[in-house]
């Protein structure tokens, strides 16, 4: 059995077609030969996915399909480095692991935040740092796949507010001195559970019928804003797997040109969308009259929003509209309408503060997304 050497909060589709399928990469690839220990952040019982994965011993499958250079790729693969997930209420006996290394996180852009005498994420992440140093055990190093803005910044001084609060000054030195904390950018478009017909079809192929097989685009990037002098490639070999990422001291061109163009875009078109009865995505990009909406939203007011060079805006521009009109992805809109308003005050409230500076007026379009927005939520009443 390999060692643990990951910890992972989040028991979600996401971080298993991204951060596990890339750890399966560094140990078929890069000898990295590291097990992944899920921790499911919230609830007081597992979650159904997190039944099923357990039930399989950890292992699944993912299946990336997509168009590239005009031709249709469907790639499935057998992910064996997860261990299993367990409940947060359990995470300080993962404490004492001497082989554990680094901690993944997908907690949702509401996550990674301070609440005084409230056990959020972060407060449960530094009582099991105090008992990590409390067991006389090495730091560890963060990387947050939250999608906000400087995440592992942003986790970092939650837990310190936290060390703070209990007057815990050996916990701060742990975490100032020991502990490594990576703000990322993360991209893959992941849709989850095939439709009922192509898992019909890969049940047979695999002789499998794996419900925790998850469906995600080929595409990926991982961008790691490392601080200086360390090397995390060294003890994390994701380059040498095969891993599109990118390791640099400034991220943030990145993650704006990847946050307004895909992000924003999926945000301000989701609930105008279901309104007209759009169920996946690709709908969307399929329909001439969305089409042109959806296109306004991206180079009418997205794009003068963003400080690149015109060419590079419009080649990313392209791509991503080519990857939201996938047919292979089942980009459900339910999946994306979670959390709507947390996502448009990171995603999109930029992008319309932005746009008035520059115009001195609301982008029309991105605002008739926002109203569809708040008729849903006045719905809930």
């Amino acid at each position: 059995m390999k060692e643990t050497k990951i910890l992972q909060f989040g028991e979600g589709n996401f971080l298993r077609c991204f951060i596990d399928w890339m750890v399966q990469k560094m140990n078929d690839n890069a000898a990295f030969d590291g097990a992944v220990q899920i921790i499911q952040p919230i609830g007081e019982k597992l979650s159904p996915p997190a039944e099923i994965l357990n039930a399989r011993g950890g292992r699944y499958h993912t299946c990336l399909r997509g168009v590239e250079n005009g031709e249709t790729l469907e790639e499935i693969e057998e992910i064996a480095c997860v261990k299993g997930v367990d409940m947060w209420q359990n995470l300080e006996s993962y404490a004492t692991l001497p082989e554990l290394r680094f901690v993944f996180s997908n907690t949702t852009e509401a996550g990674i935040e301070y609440v005084k005498d409230k056990t959020t994420f972060p407060c449960k992440v530094a009582r099991f740092l105090k008992a990590r140093a409390a067991a006389g055990l090495g730091g560890l190093v963060f990387i947050p796949c939250e999608l906000i803005e400087h995440n592992g910044d942003a986790l970092k001084k939650c837990i310190l507010r936290y060390a703070a609060d209990w007057a815990d000054d050996a916990l701060a030195r742990f975490v100032e001195n020991d502990c490594v904390f990576c703000s990322t950018l993360v991209d893959r478009i992941v849709a989850g559970r095939p439709d009922p017909e192509s898992a019909k079809r890969y049940a047979e192929m695999l002789n499998d019928d794996d419900g925790a097989l998850v469906c995600g685009e080929p595409f990926h990037l991982f961008v790691i804003e490392t601080p200086a002098g360390f090397d995390l490639e060294t003890i994390l070999p994701l380059r040498k797997a095969g891993v599109n990422v990118v390791y640099t001291a400034n991220m943030q061109p990145y993650r704006t040109r990847k946050v307004r163009f895909l992000n924003a875009t999926h945000t301000t078109l989701v609930h105008l969308a279901l309104e007209k009865g759009f169920t996946e995505v690709a709908e969307c990009i399929a329909d001439a009259e969305f089409n042109k909406f959806v296109r306004k939203v991206v180079f009418d007011e997205i794009f003068p929003t963003v400080a690149l060079p015109d060419a590079e805006k419009t080649q990313y521009a392209e791509s991503v509209l080519e990857r939201f009109a996938n047919p292979f992805a089942h980009h459900k809109l339910a999946s994306i309408a979670l959390n709507t308003i947390a996502k448009w005050k990171t995603r999109c409230l930029p992008v319309v503060c932005d746009y008035y500076k520059r115009f001195g007026k609301l982008p029309e379009a991105m605002m008739q997304g926002y109203e569809a927005i708040a008729r849903h939520y006045d719905s809930l009443k």
